[in-house]
């Protein structure tokens, strides 16, 4: 076994010590921050993803395989090579199992009170963005620290709403998920089952964000916490969407939905975006309606992208916004 790899596996695993209480679904390799330039490697419970964003340890791939079982003793390790030999990024990834079956890349993690399904094989995206559970986290502890029965959560390019489960684990009465994918939907129909959650009406909309945030205009339906967390493009029914263009209007209109007292939290991955910009200009959209809004903060990723910001693949903008 190469002990160098093991070396550095076990510092950048004592980097992230203070999460093994709350997840055991966490980035514990996040690139050359932890000594393994264009390699991210992910924990999802006893199952690893291993990504490629560049060549430079592709040839040492067998010997950081051998040091990740002999630390961990896997039941499964898929790796994915995320840049062609031209250099482009691939979303449609080569994916290869290193160590279990195919049927072993699919389990479940434990997110603070929460349980959610994962398919190491499905996609890029095993079904939980790991940077995004810092806010989770705290979208239920929202919930539960707010008073009234009728609380309302819209979860806006849903994916596989984990941010809901949350919410409803929190006490809201109804989180309203958006998305074009109506498989996604259905994992998200499934997290809500493993976590406990009756299925309420309302709360699944397979469709445009966009288009479901103007109907809810048009219905008069408020909300008292919304979660805007996009692609950085995205396209339906002939609508190409541009986090660019389209995302700060998008804001200002769901500003129109968000009751007093709640809480709107905007996030993109979109690598070109400053933090401290995007936290001014989602202020300013969501005061345009509410005058009295305030930045509760602006962050980047958590404890576990050591080094975040300083790679294309490891970039986060969030901002939460209280009215």
């Amino acid at each position: 076994m190469n002990y160098k790899y093991s070396d550095l596996l076990k510092s950048a695993l004592s980097k992230r010590a203070q999460l093994f209480d709350v997840t055991d679904a966490l980035r514990i390799v996040n690139g050359a921050a932890d000594g393994f330039p264009g390699l991210t490697i992910d924990k999802f419970g006893d199952r690893y993803q291993m990504q490629f964003f560049g060549p430079e340890l592709l040839t040492s791939k067998t010997e950081i395989v051998e040091a990740l079982a002999a630390l961990f003793n896997p039941v499964c390790v898929v790796s994915k090579e995320r840049l062609s030999s031209s250099g482009k990024s691939l979303e449609n990834a080569p994916m290869d199992v290193v160590i279990g079956t195919r049927e072993d890349a699919v389990g479940t993690v434990r997110e603070g009170n929460a349980q959610f399904h994962v398919d190491l094989l499905d996609t890029i995206n095993p079904g939980l963005f790991l940077d995004m559970r810092h806010v989770r986290l705290e979208v239920e502890e929202r919930f539960r620290a707010m008073s009234g029965e009728s609380l309302r959560f819209l979860n806006l390019f849903s994916y596989t709403c984990s941010f809901s489960v949350h919410a409803r684990l929190g006490g809201a009465a109804v989180a309203t998920n958006a998305d074009i994918s109506g498989k996604i939907l259905d994992k998200g129909r499934e997290n809500y089952a493993l976590n406990g959650l009756d299925l309420r009406p309302g709360e699944f909309f397979r469709g445009n964000a966009i288009e479901y945030v103007h109907w809810a205009q048009k219905k008069g339906l408020r909300f008292d916490g919304i979660v805007l967390d996009p692609p950085s493009f995205a396209r339906f029914k002939g609508f190409n969407f541009n986090v660019r263009e389209h995302l700060m209007p998008l804001v200002a209109d769901c500003a129109t939905i968000l009751n007093s007292g709640g809480f709107f939290m905007v996030s993109s991955n979109y690598s070109e975006f400053n933090l401290s910009a995007f936290a001014r200009d989602v202020l300013a959209a969501v005061s345009s309606v509410h005058p009295n809004a305030k930045t509760s903060w602006k962050k980047s990723q958590d404890v576990d992208f050591v080094g975040s910001g300083s790679t294309k693949d490891s970039c986060l903008v969030a901002t939460l916004v209280e009215v």
